[in-house]
């Protein structure tokens, strides 16, 4: 769903893939989203070690 808010799902897949210790961009390919938008998600929301999807909206 490129172009929209990141939905609860797409968040989850986020937050599996920093569990699987992808990088950014793979994550982004994998959603079809531009790196920049996983990089300000993860950031906003608790940085790569600590990002929580459940708290993210």
């Amino acid at each position: 769903m490129p172009g929209g808010r990141l939905t609860q799902q797409e968040r989850q897949q986020i937050a599996l893939g920093l569990a699987d210790s992808l990088p950014y961009a793979e994550i982004a390919r994998r959603l079809d989203r531009p790196t920049s938008t996983i990089t300000r998600e993860v950031m906003r929301n608790g940085g790569p070690t600590g990002y929580r999807s459940d708290l993210a909206h």
